[in-house]
């Protein structure tokens, strides 16, 4: 079934002793904003939870499958759509090098051909969209389901740590040292809120369900319980509180429902160590008539 309500939600999680989010262009030291020091994570980071999850709970099913996932290569997933559909990935990529082929109504039909087959069979195309103008061409896709970067609620400060390993890497090593030394880095605790937005209308373009939504409110979720790593420590999701509009326009501007979600450290607490060191609190005084407040 199709989507008739448009949606807007706040996502709460934390971290304790670890890294949620490494910077590769800071020696992948957890990610924050320079200028307030409050911690990030990217929503490329948080959607990726959420492939593997459904790669994890749903990848059997037909039409669950995940276009971006670990050493895949997109242009042969591609190619096996146009195969799919009965079209020929190789004429295609010809096609493509001619500016006379590449927009005539013929080869736009064989792009929608290949798309609709793509957002019917992969899960996080239809969800999150894709560029699949690579390759054969498969167009462009922009999902209903968008989410912003979290954001720490106070400042963060990263620890460093030095860690010993009794192994050495090579042969040589062995003849000079007896132990190899490493650095790990962490946060002691942090509560992010990330918000995120359910557009019915591009949810008609790519076919995505009221099934399809229940399985991502499902995974943000659970989506940490099932990607655990050293590394990040202990991650939890805390709270995700959904606003439900009664139509598919919406009945009120995002901001005025996020700004109605208060997150606040309590008093006393100068340094927070649980989730349990914040108020969260809904000024439901704010939330016009026609929206419902879902809290999971």
């Amino acid at each position: 079934m199709s989507l008739q309500n448009r949606y807007e939600f706040v996502l709460l999680f934390d971290v304790q002793d670890g890294n949620p989010n490494g910077d590769p262009d800071a020696g992948n030291l957890p990610r924050v904003d320079a200028e307030t020091n409050n911690g990030l994570v990217t929503d490329v980071c948080l959607k990726r939870k959420v492939r593997n999850y459904v790669q994890v709970t749903r990848g059997d099913s037909d039409g669950f499958d995940i276009f971006v996932k670990s050493k895949s290569i997109l242009n042969q997933s591609i190619d096996k759509a146009y195969l799919a559909v009965g079209l020929d990935p190789e004429k295609a990529k010809e096609a493509n090098k001619d500016k006379k082929m590449q927009f005539t109504p013929e080869r736009r039909a064989e792009i929608m051909k290949a798309q609709v087959f793509m957002c019917k069979n992969f899960y996080d195309i239809r969800t999150f969209g894709a560029v699949l103008s690579t390759g054969a061409n498969a167009g462009q896709v922009r999902g209903p389901v968008q989410m912003t970067f979290a954001r720490s609620v106070d400042p963060v400060l990263t620890s460093e740590h030095s860690i010993t390993r009794v192994a050495v890497t090579s042969e040589d090593d062995a003849k000079s040292k007896e132990t190899e030394m490493g650095r790990k880095f962490t946060l002691p605790y942090a509560l992010y809120r990330e918000q995120g937005f359910v557009k019915p209308f591009f949810a008609d373009q790519t076919g995505f369900s009221e099934d399809d939504l229940n399985i991502f409110w499902d995974a943000l979720v659970k989506m940490f319980d099932i990607d655990r790593s050293a590394a990040r420590g202990l991650m939890a999701t805390r709270k995700l509180i959904v606003f439900k509009h009664s139509s598919k326009l919406g009945n009120a501007p995002a901001h005025v429902l996020f700004d109605a979600v208060k997150v606040v450290r309590k008093g006393g607490i100068e340094f927070p160590r649980s989730f349990a060191d914040y108020n969260v609190t809904i000024d439901r005084s704010v939330i016009p008539a026609g929206i419902e407040v879902i809290e999971m």
